[in-house]
């Protein structure tokens, strides 16, 4: 790059976070509050943020003493609405008969199709419950107290923010030694490679398909052996436990911080929980504190002799002594435990006070681009040098707030930092393992400048291929888009919503899973995408199939399957296409699928738009455009 980027005040940045996180936490409260006001059972849900009408199905006790419920619905106990309630997700129970006056806080603990389990320190009185997600202000009030420490800090810390500030210029080692690995290819071992010289901050960008995620656990592995201590991050609880289980297969024994209600199943072995219950000190711990809670029960039972002066004065005083021990042991043991990793995994907020007295030398956070920028300062304190890694061309960060979103709040560090360094700490990953080339082709074109190369274990791959695939009752081609122009199919505002939905669309999406089903793929490699809300509880309304995944283009992020079918929903007289203008959401849509993506729209509405023009024009060259009428005569 020409020109230096011109540094940045940390007083007037901060101060800008600041407010946005504010004009953000206003925004949440206020969504709340209107949420619930709301008192019709359809209204309230529509959004994803709210569950009505609940009841405990079963419940058992968790770790820590904390009670984990299962909530359903009464009336449809078999399935719950589309819902945005995921593990992790702060929420506030509250009963719906006035029984308790005071809701609950909580965290989800697990979602099923019929249920959502949840971990709260209460257990709730009542019959039917309301569940709604709740503004994160504890996160908010961490990652403001993070940066009044990286505004003022001296120290590396301050080194690190004059460099993200544009104040320091980023080095790195020439001639740096690694590891090769034959399982990476050349993009990601010369990432590695860079990755591993910078002595401030690297990126790793990478593209749909592209082996992020692999490439990262490469770098933390040749930390590692350097006989590092790397500390792995992620903004959301489900990528970092993603990253955690790729680490253990790769032979990184990781700790997961956390609240154990947050990690997902397949990873509670390797939480600082679980591997403090198997400390040798642990056993010793929960006798000291069975031993406490003996002699409390003794001090307040109520005797017709009278204690001796003084005698339960005394048994308190020897029961907080006793746990004052336990806490002292507990604390020593995981001290110990968490001395011994090389390799902390945590979400990018976390509360790291735990490990402030255990200095890392890498800082690793991936999806980066998925996280606010005050996310990432929280852990930045705590390490030497930084990698992040993530692809600023899919979804970026969720902001509810639209004042602060179209001031800068949802441009993310690793955004940010790219467009002000380009390839000078970048590099970036091009062979892809997902999808068909020709799947690949347009998001190649489009957003990484046809940088991108479809491996040959998948540039050829189709649905066909699968043994049991019956060939001749569907068009086997990779890609297939159908065009409803002239059809009348205008689209509708829900009732009572805003939300937008498509029915005679929905008609035509689920007509096309049929026929995938009826050619021999099962429901569960399907995927429906949506854009909006509404159209995603139409189609699950009417979709026959359970095990048929439909969700709006967030819930798909880092997903895939084998056939992807994408309802664009809007067909109106004004050319007006709404959200679906941001191509990086369309880049995610457009790369779920392995073998086949069907997407269906109007073309005289969507081509309105430069990008849907773009994306049009790319279907007709290659062959894939149809018009509706050919499925209609088909009937």
């Amino acid at each position: 790059m020409s020109q230096e980027p011109k540094p940045i005040r940390p007083e007037e940045h901060f101060n800008n976070l600041r407010r946005w996180l504010e004009m953000e936490g206003e925004a949440e409260r206020e969504r709340l509050e209107e949420r619930r006001k709301i008192s019709s059972s359809a209204q309230a849900e529509r959004g994803g943020e709210t569950l009505l009408g609940l009841f405990v199905s079963n419940h058992t006790s968790g770790l820590g003493g904390r009670y984990l419920l299962t909530l359903k619905k009464k009336k449809s106990p078999d399935r719950l609405p589309w819902h945005k309630f995921k593990v992790g997700s702060p929420i506030i129970l509250s009963s719906e008969d006035g029984s308790q006056t005071q809701a609950i806080q909580g965290v989800v603990s697990g979602r099923q199709a019929s249920s959502v389990e949840i971990a709260v320190e209460t257990w709730p009185e009542g019959d039917r419950f309301r569940l709604d997600l709740s503004p994160d202000e504890v996160t908010r009030k961490r990652q403001i107290a993070a940066m009044d420490v990286a505004q003022k800090a001296s120290s590396r810390l301050g080194q690190l923010r004059d460099i993200l500030l544009y104040d320091r210029v980023p080095t790195f080692r020439p001639n740096v030694e690694v590891i090769r690995s034959e399982k990476l290819n050349k993009s990601q071992q010369e990432a590695v490679a860079f990755a591993t010289s910078a002595n401030d901050i690297a990126i790793i960008h990478g593209p749909p398909g592209t082996g992020k995620t692999t490439t990262v656990v490469e770098v933390i592995r040749q930390a590692v052996a350097n006989g590092e201590r790397v500390l792995a991050c992620a903004p959301s609880n489900t990528a970092v436990d993603n990253l955690l289980e790729r680490l253990v297969a790769a032979g990184e024994p990781a700790i997961r911080l956390g609240h154990p209600a947050r990690v997902l199943e397949v990873v509670r072995a390797r939480t600082l929980d679980a591997l403090v219950e198997q400390h040798d000190s642990y056993f010793l711990i929960q006798q000291i504190l069975r031993e406490a809670e003996q002699l409390e029960r003794k001090a307040n039972r109520y005797t017709r002799a009278k204690p001796s002066p003084g005698q339960r004065y005394q048994q308190r005083q020897e029961v907080r002594e006793l746990r004052r021990h336990a806490r002292m042991m507990e604390r020593q043991a995981v001290g110990e435990v968490i001395a011994d990793a090389r390799v902390i995994c945590a979400t990018a907020s976390f509360d790291f006070s735990i490990i402030e007295d255990h200095p890392f030398d890498l800082l690793v956070i991936d999806e980066a681009c998925q996280s606010v920028e005050p996310g990432c300062w929280v852990p930045l304190k705590l390490a030497d040098r930084i990698v992040l890694a993530g692809d600023h061309c899919q979804l970026p960060p969720t902001i509810l707030s639209k004042a602060a979103a179209k001031e800068g709040f949802a441009i993310s560090l690793m955004q940010r930092m790219v467009e002000a360094y380009g390839e000078r700490i970048t590099r970036q990953l091009n062979v892809q393992y997902r999808m068909h080339e020709q799947i690949m082709q347009f998001s190649s074109q489009h957003f990484y400048d046809g940088s991108l190369t479809a491996d040959k274990s998948v540039s050829g791959h189709l649905l066909t291929d699968l043994p049991q695939i019956k060939s001749d009752t569907f068009d086997s081609s990779p890609v297939t888009f159908i065009d409803t122009a002239g059809a009348g199919w205008e689209e509708e505002i829900e009732a009572e919503g805003l939300s937008k939905l498509n029915p005679q669309e929905g008609q035509l999406v689920l007509q096309q899973v049929q026929a995938l089903c009826e050619a021999g793929l099962s429901p569960s490699d399907i995927a429906v995408i949506a854009p909006y809300a509404a159209q995603v509880r139409w189609l699950r309304q009417h979709s026959e199939y359970d095990q048929l995944e439909i969700d709006t283009v967030d819930g798909f992020q880092g997903r895939e399957k084998e056939a992807v079918v994408m309802c664009t929903v809007r067909s109106n007289d004004k050319g007006e296409v709404g959200f679906l203008s941001d191509a990086r959401r369309m880049n995610v849509a457009l790369t779920r699928a392995r073998r086949k993506l069907i997407v269906i729209g109007d073309s005289a509405t969507l081509g309105a738009d430069e990008f849907f023009g773009t994306l049009l024009q790319w279907f007709d060259d290659i062959g894939a455009y149809h018009s509706v009428w050919e499925f209609m005569s088909a009937d």
